[in-house]
C-alpha cells in the first residue's frame, strides 16, 4: 500500500511593510513654528542660564583673575559652608520664610473669608486688599524704608504719639530690629497672593453643601471644618508650596530695606548670592549658593508633596 506524502505548503517570509517617511503636515509645521519664539526664549533666558550656573559653582570664575578660569570641584560649596557667615544666612533664611509664610496664610485666609460675603463695596475692598500684589518687590521695599525709618517713619512717629516709646527707634540700623521690619513688610506684601487663591477657591463651593450639612444640623464652624476646609485644602496646599519657593527667592524687599545689612544681620541666601557678585565679584561662589538654594527646594518640595499627598490630587 502506497503511503501518501504530507504536503508542505512553502511559506513565504513575512516582510515587515516599508515605514513611511516622517513628514511633518502642514498644520504641524504652523505649529512647531508658532512655539519656536517660546521654546527660544525659554531655552536662552531659563535653561541656558541654569546650565551655566551650575558650571561655574564648580570654577573658580571671579571678575578678578578671568585667565585663570578652571574647574576646582566642591571648593565654592566647601567655601560657601564653611564661611562664619553661612549660619546666620541660613537662620535668618528659615526666619524669614517660616514667620512670613504663617501670617501671610493667617491673615489671607481671614481676609478671604471676609470678602466671600456679599456686602456694599466689595469690590473697591478687594481692589485695596490686592493692589499690593500688582506693585514691584523693590517699590514696596522702597515704601515701607521710609516707613521705618527713624526720623522721618510714620511708624516711629505713631509709637512716639501713642506713648508706647519714649524715642524713635532706628528699626533698619538696629540688627535686633531689622530682620523683624523687613518681614513685616513681606507679610504685607504676600496677604494678597494668599487672599486671593483662596478668595478664588471659596467661591467655587457649591452652595448645595452647605445646605445639606445646614439639613444634617451641622453649624457654621461645623461647616467650616466638615466643608470649606476640606474644599479648598489642594488650593492651600499648592500656593504654600508656591509661597515657600517664591518668599526664599525673593530679595527685592531686602535689597531696598537694608541691603542685607546691618552687618549682614538681614541676609538671606538670595541676598546673600548677590553680595557675592556685586562687593565680592566671585561668580563662582554665588552660583554655589544658588545651586544650594536650587537643592533645598527640591528637597522640600519632593518632602511636602509625600507628606501631603499632592501627588493623589490632594485626596485626603
Amino acid at each position: 500500500m502506497q503511503t501518501e506524502k504530507p504536503i508542505v505548503v512553502a511559506k513565504e517570509p513575512f516582510v515587515s511593510p516599508p515605514k513611511k517617511p516622517f513628514r511633518l503636515s502642514k498644520e504641524g509645521a504652523f505649529i512647531c513654528l508658532c512655539l519656536l519664539p517660546a521654546v527660544l526664549f525659554v531655552g536662552i533666558f531659563t535653561y541656558y542660564p541654569l546650565l551655566r550656573g551650575i558650571i561655574m559653582s564648580f570654577q573658580n570664575y571671579t571678575l578678578f583673575n578671568l585667565l585663570d578660569v578652571r574647574f576646582i570641584g566642591l571648593d565654592n560649596f566647601f567655601a560657601v559652608l564653611t564661611s562664619p557667615e553661612f549660619p546666620r544666612v541660613a537662620l535668618n533664611s528659615f526666619y524669614w520664610v517660616a514667620v512670613s509664610l504663617f501670617f501671610q496664610l493667617l491673615f489671607g485666609f481671614a481676609l478671604a473669608l471676609f470678602m466671600r460675603r456679599r456686602f456694599r463695596g466689595r469690590g473697591i475692598y478687594q481692589a485695596f486688599v490686592f493692589f499690593p500684589w500688582a506693585m514691584s518687590g523693590f517699590l514696596i521695599g522702597l515704601i515701607w524704608r521710609w516707613m521705618f525709618n527713624a526720623q522721618f517713619g510714620v511708624i516711629n512717629d505713631l509709637l512716639v504719639k501713642s506713648g508706647l516709646i519714649a524715642a524713635p527707634i532706628p528699626f533698619l540700623a538696629d540688627g535686633k530690629w531689622a530682620l523683624a521690619a523687613v518681614i513685616i513688610a513681606n507679610i504685607w506684601y504676600g496677604v494678597a497672593f494668599f487672599a486671593i487663591m483662596i478668595l478664588a477657591a471659596l467661591q467655587s463651593i457649591p452652595e448645595e453643601l452647605y445646605e445639606a450639612a445646614a439639613m444634617d444640623g451641622a453649624g457654621r464652624i461645623q461647616q467650616f471644618w466638615s466643608v470649606t476646609l476640606p474644599y479648598i485644602l489642594p488650593t492651600m496646599l499648592v500656593t504654600i508650596l508656591l509661597r515657600v519657593i517664591w518668599i526664599l527667592n525673593f530679595p527685592d524687599i531686602i535689597y531696598a530695606m537694608t541691603n542685607g545689612g546691618p552687618a549682614g544681620s538681614t541676609h538671606i541666601f538670595a541676598t546673600y548670592m548677590i553680595d557675592k557678585v556685586i562687593f565680592g565679584q566671585d561668580y563662582g561662589q554665588a552660583s554655589a549658593v544658588g545651586g544650594i538654594i536650587v537643592l533645598l527646594l527640591l528637597v522640600f518640595t519632593v518632602f511636602y508633596v509625600k507628606a501631603t499627598r499632592m501627588e493623589k490630587g490632594g485626596d485626603f
